[in-house]
């Protein structure tokens, strides 16, 4: 089975990069429909047009701009994704909290990759809080999360991955985000495989 997959993101893109490293060497049974950013300088929309994916920019300024909600941008993102047909939407450091609006349009079918395991660390800052936690002398380790996107709570879905990664003394933002990428490259393309081999159906994905 190959699956259809709708990867947002919001900066880098190194995540959307071992997806795409991932389908050309067959290791996960998929095809990315389209990559969509909501910053224009996001430099994994330029990775998605290399590898000749369908790359979309859909900023949030011109709603706020006219004075538009939030939910009529998530409604109109929903729209966008659905016109390539997605089996799953994936998340690789998509910065924006997504609303009911584009949510129930796939219900079960949302996965987002986080830098911390769960019910830690929620939110944008996770791996300087963890740093944080750690000098407090509060955690030895903080880890990886892949996990659905069921309503808009925040890092608060049911997991369907998780694995630690040790924090050193000594360690700064970068070398713990460096373990933490080497971790989510590998998780992420994991998950997805499983998802997709095991023939899960999206619609009944809350259940894992």
């Amino acid at each position: 089975m190959t699956a259809k997959l709708a990867v947002l993101i919001s900066g880098n893109g190194s995540n959307l990069q071992a997806l795409i490293d991932a389908t050309a060497a067959g290791i996960l049974p998929a095809q990315i429909a389209v990559v969509v950013s909501n910053r224009r300088g996001a430099y994994g929309l330029e990775r998605a047009r290399r590898a000749q994916v369908p790359a979309c920019y859909h900023p949030l300024k011109p709603y706020r701009d006219a004075g538009r909600s939030r939910a009529e941008y998530d409604a109109d993102l929903a729209a966008l994704v659905m016109e390539y047909a997605p089996d799953w939407i994936v998340l690789a450091g998509w910065m924006h909290i997504l609303s009911d609006s584009f949510l129930r349009c796939f219900p079960g079918r949302v996965v987002n990759l986080h830098p911390a395991l769960p019910g830690q660390f929620p939110g944008a800052h996770a791996i300087d809080d963890a740093l944080a936690a750690f000098g407090r002398g509060e955690i030895g380790q903080t880890g990886v999360m892949v996990h659905l996107v069921p309503d808009e709570r925040v890092d608060e879905g049911p997991p369907l991955a998780t694995e630690t990664v040790p924090i050193h003394r000594g360690d700064t933002h970068g070398t713990l985000a460096a373990r933490i990428h080497t971790v989510e490259h590998r998780l992420l393309v994991d998950t997805l495989r499983k998802l997709i081999t095991n023939n899960c159906q999206p619609q009944l994905a809350t259940g894992h």
